[in-house]
């Protein structure tokens, strides 16, 4: 009986440990099923999370890239507006440059006569507010270096000179351009018809001419022939400057045209030579009320290589001489005087022909 009892309390202490370890290993159980529940559903909800993290990502992303294509269509629109800004600048610019280059061209009438003509000159255009729509070349005498290396024919057919001058009476070739005289303080003639040309040309574009400019520089490689033919084919008058080579400050004067039969007969002084003598006779009218000091009548008869080329109304004006005054102030009122003159010629012009 005690046996029994023993083995009946042995059995229930097992059975009570029993119950007390599945117990425990029941929560045990449950503890980890709610901890692999809790990972479980903290997975999910980093799943979630990472999800709409990915998401703000994405919309951050394509917010950035419509930012980006925002900035580019306004860069685009702005580049729009500048390119249509400099077609129109484009345009105007073309239409009516400030100045242009212009080059010799072998195909002109008398062009293979021309030994130097690699140069280039300008066209300035005047303010169109004020522009006249006439195109007077400016030719500043001289400054061709090489230019006493060259000979080109005195005239067009050929015949010799009949007035002696840099070239003598007879001969049928000159220099291609001479050097020019110096002055007493060693101031070139280049120099000094430069200087002279640049203060016309600034008072002629003021008052509305355009202006070829043959020479703006110290050196253009042109010749006399080649600057005839560009005063020819871009001006409506020609006027080069020049100062005589004596030294008794005799006052200005143009080149006219000699009164001998055969020459005014050659063309194309036959056609035009009536035409430089009025250009030349305002222009000396011009200075004159300007008090430039005039030589004898304002004229001196010489069959230039410029005149025996010229199809349009062409002088060669010399302001002076070796002993004239070449100052700033004393080429300003020069300039002034040819501005007067052109006025004068135009405005007879345009009564000749009924404007």
């Amino acid at each position: 009986m005690a046996m029994h009892i023993k083995t009946l309390l042995a059995a229930i202490m097992a059975g009570t440990m029993l119950g007390t370890g599945a117990c425990q290993n029941s929560q045990a159980a449950s503890g980890q099923d709610q901890e692999k529940a809790g990972h479980q559903e903290s997975t999910r909800k980093a799943s979630v999370v990472g999800e709409s993290t990915q998401e703000e990502s994405v919309l951050r992303e394509s917010t950035q890239e419509e930012s980006v294509v925002g900035e580019s269509t306004q860069e685009e629109s702005v580049l729009g507006e500048s390119t249509q800004e400099a077609s129109v600048q484009e345009e105007t610019t073309q239409s009516k440059p400030d100045k242009e280059k212009i080059s010799f061209d072998d195909s002109w009438e008398y062009a293979s006569y021309s030994k130097i003509h690699s140069g280039k000159c300008w066209l300035y255009h005047a303010e169109e507010s004020v522009a006249k729509g006439v195109t007077v070349c400016v030719n500043a005498g001289h400054g061709t270096e090489g230019g006493d290396s060259f000979k080109t024919q005195c005239h067009p057919d050929g015949s010799a000179k009949i007035v002696s001058g840099s070239t003598s009476a007879g001969q049928t070739m000159s220099a291609a351009i001479a050097e020019g005289m110096t002055f007493p303080d060693g101031t070139s003639e280049a120099e000094a018809t430069l200087s002279l040309a640049l203060l016309v040309k600034d008072r002629l574009l003021d008052a509305g001419y355009d202006v070829l400019m043959i020479r703006r520089k110290d050196d253009v490689q042109l010749d006399n022939i080649a600057r005839t033919l560009m005063a020819n084919h871009y001006a409506d008058c020609h006027i080069a400057l020049h100062y005589d080579s004596t030294e008794s400050d005799k006052g200005a004067f143009y080149m006219s045209v000699p009164n001998v039969s055969s020459y005014r007969k050659m063309e194309p002084v036959k056609s035009w030579w009536k035409e430089h003598h009025k250009l030349g006779d305002a222009v000396i009218k011009g200075l004159k009320k300007k008090k430039v000091s005039i030589f004898g009548d304002g004229t001196m008869a010489m069959d230039l290589t410029q005149t025996s080329y010229s199809t349009v109304p062409s002088i060669d004006l010399e302001v002076g001489d070796a002993g004239s005054d070449i100052s700033e102030n004393e080429q300003k009122i020069i300039a002034a005087g040819i501005l007067k003159g052109l006025n004068i010629y135009f405005k007879d012009k345009d009564k000749a022909s009924g404007r």
